[in-house]
């Protein structure tokens, strides 16, 4: 069974690195990141994981909505391998809505993204993907994308009294 890796938390210096694209798709260091990034993800309650928050500088994320304890109205969808993502923005139209991170437990923020975006990336066999997402995939996807970058999303926080603990969060989400 492939070991599950500690999740890098908010100080660590690999989640302020741009990562590295990856150059053989098919190599077994490549096989044995994805499978590091499922078996870590699936034992977590997050909707999408980054290779830097497993100690791994590389342009490869999982996008993974489910209803979770932490995100419990998520849409469901297969988890999905992206390599070397990128997007275009469809609509400069953006939204404030509520977002966390494995890194950054027991804190919450309204962060703004793109409604609208192109993704692009390569699958784990090699093939190129194109895909229009829209609402909280978009969000999952912007927010994976920036741990590529280097940042957080409590960097793209537009105010910090937007910045509540997970425990206030969930007690607005019940009113």
């Amino acid at each position: 069974m492939t070991a599950i890796y500690e999740i890098a938390q908010l100080g660590a210096d690999i989640l302020r690195q741009i990562a590295e694209p990856i150059t053989d798709v098919h190599s077994p260091e490549t096989r044995d990141m994805i499978i590091a990034l499922q078996t870590t993800l699936a034992t977590s309650q997050g909707v999408g994981l980054a290779a830097p928050q497993i100690g791994l500088s590389k342009r490869l994320i999982i996008v993974a909505s489910r209803p979770t304890t932490r995100y419990p109205d998520a849409p469901l969808m297969e988890p999905t391998v992206m390599i070397n993502p990128s997007y275009e923005i469809l609509s400069g139209e953006q939204e404030k809505d509520w977002e966390g991170c494995l890194s950054i437990p027991s804190i919450r923020a309204l962060v703004p993204r793109y409604l609208r975006i192109l993704i692009r990336y390569t699958n784990q066999h090699g093939g190129p993907v194109e895909s229009e997402q829209e609402g909280f995939i978009a969000r999952i996807f912007q927010h994976e994308i920036d741990h590529l970058d280097g940042k957080v999303y409590l960097d793209r926080v537009v105010d910090t009294r937007d910045i509540v603990a997970e425990s206030e969060y969930f007690k607005r989400l019940r009113d």
